[in-house]
């Protein structure tokens, strides 16, 4: 299965990438890296997403271990660097825009 990166998420990346700070206060994640477009493909090599968590790409992460990530809806989880299980992913935004309008500074 190929996840498509989705359409919110690659316009606003066209101007503001990559990208560092913080979620609203108590908001998930807390921390957010928003890696680089050019970044993503090696990035999501170097930590076999494709073979341990197929059904998910990784964007970015939460500077605690976690990765931000994709499923094929479009849909953001953080999904654990370590072992990367898709059973232990937690959704935190249906969507990008979403996730966007609990950045600080970000929008």
């Amino acid at each position: 299965m190929s996840i498509r990166l989705p359409t919110d998420y690659l316009a606003y990346m066209q101007h503001r990438e990559p990208w560092e700070g913080f979620t609203q206060e108590g908001s998930e994640p807390g921390y957010v890296v928003l890696w680089s477009l050019a970044q993503i493909g090696e990035f999501n090599v170097d930590v076999e997403i494709k073979k341990y968590a197929p059904e998910f790409i990784g964007f970015g992460g939460n500077g605690g271990g976690d990765l931000l990530a994709f499923n094929s809806d479009g849909a953001v989880f953080l999904l654990p660097m370590i072992g990367l299980a898709p059973d232990e992913a937690i959704r935190i935004a249906n969507t990008f825009n979403e996730l966007v309008a609990r950045l600080v500074g970000a929008a």
